[in-house]
């Protein structure tokens, strides 16, 4: 029998959906980053003998960067923000508890599972499962909306199906040992997932905070932003896997050019009047300029060179990605918690050491560096990463389960 204590504790947690799932995202973050550098340490610093783990390193760390953390983070604001941007109806307990708790129990065997390919399956199992029910809690708020507008909703909706059917892939991929379907669920992961979530949720919400921040503010949201990012990302997915990487130059040229436009056009430089804004922006401004690396990396294989590796992808995925999770999660435990939209000066100073992450991890794929040198710097990215991402969660993790300060419900 639970106290009354334990009883409150869980009303609160699971009071509304973005409280679960930004919890394990949270955690998640931490997690993904702890098992990797274990993973580091052993191949690049001899600190242990390389683990023989039932998927190959490289693979696992695909899935956990891409499907095993920012999910949670997309669930619990996509619950959160549909029906406010389509007028709809809230998200129901019975489908965001179930959800969460599921793709938590997932997530929660999948590191056993890189030591017992047995429990792998289970993770599979409950995280797909969880997965699905999320969806269909999304799916209905959409189809019972009025709202006319609903191309956000419908781009990240859509989206998210389809990561759904790539953490499928991975999963079978692992099992029935087919390295086509692990190759394309890394590339489909970043171009046909991540990238038309982020930049939709960015184009929605950054002009929005930025009007109620800075003074004199025009939106500035052009359809064509929507019609131009999402695309180009496909035709880039498409080039990349048929080995026509010469030409990716094409659509991330036109992913920059949106990217660098939007970052002018949004005011970065007046985001500063407020850190929490800033943050927001900053993370944004990496869009462009990862969109640049990739396409220099393309006209350098158009001259018959290989450079940069993968110091574009981890622009895209560690500046930003992690850089707009960070900033985007911040403001929404805030503001969703009744505290003043303002961030501790050591919380500003921590997402500015973040930034290094993503530069040691690029610095480490620079051409003629020394591989003792490279590898140092994959530490140093790992270990950044896990310091910053710590540091964050032991300031915000406890709000999760905390009754909102203004007394408010929710």
């Amino acid at each position: 029998m639970t106290s009354p204590a334990t009883h409150n504790v869980w009303r609160v947690f699971s009071a509304v959906p973005h409280r679960m799932f930004f919890l394990t995202g949270a955690a998640q973050l931490v997690l993904v980053m702890a098992w990797w550098l274990v993973d580091l340490t052993g191949r690049y610093a001899a600190l242990h003998a390389p683990i023989a783990w039932t998927a190959s390193p490289p693979d696992a760390h695909a899935f956990l960067m891409l499907f095993g953390i920012f999910p949670f983070f997309m669930f619990g604001f996509l619950m959160t923000v549909y029906p406010r941007w389509m007028n709809g109806e809230l998200v129901e307990r019975r489908f965001y508890v179930p959800a969460s708790l599921l793709m938590s129990a997932g997530m929660a065997v999948f590191y056993p599972g890189l030591l017992w390919k047995g429990a792998l399956a289970v993770s599979a199992l409950l995280y797909l499962v969880g997965w699905g029910i999320g969806l269909a809690a999304l799916r209905r708020v959409y189809l019972r909306a009025k709202h006319p507008d609903k191309r956000h909703a419908r781009i990240t909706g859509t989206m998210l199906a389809f990561g759904a059917a790539m953490s499928a892939g991975w999963y079978a991929g692992i099992f029935f040992n087919w390295n086509f379907p692990l190759t394309l669920v890394k590339n489909a992961g970043v171009w046909l997932f991540l990238l038309p979530i982020f930049f939709a949720v960015s184009h929605r919400m950054i002009p929005f905070f930025s009007a109620n921040v800075i003074p004199n503010y025009t939106i500035v949201r052009p359809d064509w932003a929507l019609m131009v990012v999402p695309p180009a990302a496909l035709v880039h997915l498409a080039l990349e896997m048929a080995g026509c990487v010469a030409w990716t130059w094409i659509p991330d040229l036109a992913i920059a050019a949106t990217a660098l436009y939007l970052t002018r056009a949004w005011r970065f430089r007046a985001s500063f009047a407020q850190p929490i804004l800033a943050m927001l922006h900053i993370g944004f401004a990496w869009l462009g300029i990862a969109a640049l690396l990739f396409a220099a990396q393309s006209f350098a294989a158009l001259c018959g060179m290989e450079i940069l590796a993968k110091a574009p992808l981890h622009a895209l995925t560690i500046g930003y990605f992690g850089g707009m999770v960070l900033a985007m999660v911040t403001r929404v435990t805030l503001g969703h918690s009744g505290r003043l939209l303002v961030v501790e000066k050591s919380v500003w100073w921590m997402f500015l050491l973040f930034q290094l992450t993503a530069l040691f991890r690029i610095i480490g794929d620079l051409p003629g560096l020394p591989p003792a040198a490279r590898g140092h710097s994959y530490l140093c990215a790992a270990a950044l990463w896990l310091l910053c991402f710590t540091f964050w969660a032991t300031r915000y993790l406890p709000i999760y389960w905390r009754p909102r300060e203004d007394g408010q419900p929710g």
